[in-house]
Formats: structure tokens, sequence, C-alpha cells
């Protein structure tokens, strides 16, 4: 797979804050997203370049389950494109000040900050989120209110992405803004690359709700598995939530109530993702044509496909195709 412009000259600095108490889940979230080497992809270098980093060198984790040794000191954030900040369950009790320290400087020199489940908590006791919109697990959403009344806290969405900060809800979350951060550094096709290697959801909208009423279906039948994939198969016909349901053998208000009980979003928003998300990855592949991809895409016109890009990423057919395309420097024609 070709990245074209999208390839860095270096691979982006990923550092990863290890504290004290640090849940590991979160901390292996953070490197099979941006550690591993990804030879599927036929690219020259790697995407990413990991570092742990921790106040001490010998870092016990959440319950004392294993001890990291050798851990570098937090001189490694000064080097970091990007710094992540995974959860603990103590959230109460302040971080060490070299910690905060490290967040704040990270910041101020203009890296982007971000913090895996309860890793906010570190953020806003930093000072980097008062004012802004922000994500946490939903179990510590009324502690985080008390103890940060200034954060703008959003407690049932997967993410929040503020531009330089960005924040993750529960544990799994975190895979889901790992991929919405590769989908945002290096374009759709490298991220659905990365969610078929971690067997995951390629996208999941941060304004999903982080929580579902019914994470198992009571009912086998009632799964959305087989509908989803026979959908996306069919992107480019002109599907409407009637048809769904109709696929599905459910009124649209049944299907309507599935989608929110398994998915946290409406049929028709996972439907415009999802042709956002194929159009997306027709403009990196190289196809030209506007009014193709539209076509290929189920977005109707070429009108409502830069429409819907410049929501979803802020850019232009033309300027995003220059950026993640496999032909840099051409413009996509109208």
């Amino acid at each position: 797979m070709s990245q074209g412009s999208s390839q860095p000259s270096r691979p982006h600095r990923v550092a990863v804050i290890v504290d004290e108490g640090t849940n590991p889940f979160e901390v292996g979230c953070a490197t099979e997203l941006f550690g591993l080497p990804r030879p599927e992809l036929g690219l020259p270098g790697p995407l990413y370049e990991v570092t742990l980093c921790a106040p001490n060198p010998g870092i016990r984790m959440n319950h004392g389950f294993f001890t990291l040794t050798d851990v570098p000191g937090l001189d490694a954030v000064d080097d970091a494109d990007t710094l992540v900040v995974p959860g603990r369950p103590d959230n109460v009790v302040p971080r060490v000040p070299a910690v905060l320290d490290a967040i704040r400087r990270t910041h101020a020199r203009g890296a982007r900050v971000v913090s895996l489940c309860t890793g906010s908590f570190a953020l806003a006791e930093a000072g980097l989120l008062d004012g802004r919109r922000a994500a946490t697990h939903w179990l510590w959403a009324q502690s985080f209110r008390r103890l940060h009344p200034r954060v703008l806290l959003e407690p049932d969405v997967l993410f929040v992405d503020d531009g330089d900060v960005l924040t993750a809800a529960g544990s799994a979350a975190a895979l889901d803004l790992g991929l919405h951060l590769s989908r945002r550094d290096h374009g759709a096709e490298i991220a659905n690359a990365v969610s078929r290697r971690l067997v995951f959801a390629a996208h999941r909208d941060g304004g999903q709700r982080q929580f579902v009423e019914r994470p198992v279906p009571d009912v086998p039948d009632e799964s959305l598995a087989p509908l989803l994939a026979w959908v996306q198969e069919r992107l480019s016909e002109p599907l409407t939530v009637t048809d769904l349901a109709a696929r599905a053998a459910v009124s649209p208000a049944t299907l309507h109530r599935r989608f929110r009980a398994q998915l946290g979003t409406t049929p028709l928003a996972w439907l415009t993702a999802e042709r956002v998300t194929l159009a997306r990855r027709l403009i990196e592949r190289g196809e030209e044509r506007l009014d193709a991809v539209a076509a290929r895409s189920g977005l109707g016109t070429a009108a409502n496909l830069r429409a819907r890009l410049r929501r979803e990423t802020g850019l232009s057919p033309s300027a995003y195709r220059r950026r993640f395309g496999t032909g840099a420097g051409e413009a996509v024609r109208a």
C-alpha cells in the first residue's frame, strides 16, 4: 500500500507516561496502536515511534499486577509529537508534580496531548482542560465534575477531539480514539488496515455513547452484524433507513432502537459515516473524479461529497488527496 505524501520524513514520536498505579490495558492499547511495526502496509518506515516514560525507573502497575523496570525518565516527553496519558483507578489522589509538569510543558510547546480513560483527570489537574470539552469514563463522571467543575465534561461520548487535546472515555474507547488519530494523521486507508489488524471496528464516531443498553442482544437474530455487512457491500446504492429496516424485517422504529442499543447511534448517522469513510479511501487510492467518488460511495453529488468531507476532516477533496493520496501533488478534478 502506497502512502504518498502522508508518509512523514520521520516517524511521529509518541511518548506514553506510565505513572504509579497506571492501568495496563491503556498502556497496551497505546503500544498496540502506535508501537507495532506494520509490514502489511508496505511502507518504507514506521508510522509512529513509541517511548514509555515514567517519574521513576521502576513503576508498579495497577493492583500490583506487575512492575515495569528500566523505564526512561519523563524528559522523554520533550521529543514527543504526541503525549499519551493512560488512566489509573485512584483518581482523587493527586499526581506527582513531575508528571503534571511533563504534561504542561509538552502542551505548552505545541505537542498533541491525549488521555485514555481516566487519564483525563491528570490533564484536568495539569490545567489543560479548563473551559474545554472532554470525556472520561462514565463511572467517574460525578467525581470528575466535583474535582474539575471548569471542564466541559461530556459523560456519554466515546472520545472528544478538541484539536491539540483529545480525551477518550472508557478503556475500550482508547482503541476508538487511537484509530481516529491514525485516520487523522495518515488517512482512512491506513486506519482501516490498522483496525483489521486489531480485529476492531474501523470507525465509531466519537459522539457515540460510551456504553450500550444491551451489550449482547437478548435474541441472537437481533444482532445488526448481518445487516451491517450487507449494507457495506451496497454503499453505492440509494439506500434509506426504510430499506435497511425492510432488509432486517423490522419497522424503522425498531431498527432505530436496535442501532441505539447496539451501536449507540442512528441508522442514518452510521450509514453516512460509512459512505464518507469509503469516499476517503477512494480518494486516497487515486480516484480523481469527484462525481465518481460520490456515486461509488453513495453520497450522490460532488457538492455533497465536498460538504461531508470538509465536515469530517476540515479539508477539501483536493487538500485531502494532496495530504493522504497515492498521487501527491495532483489536483482532484471536480
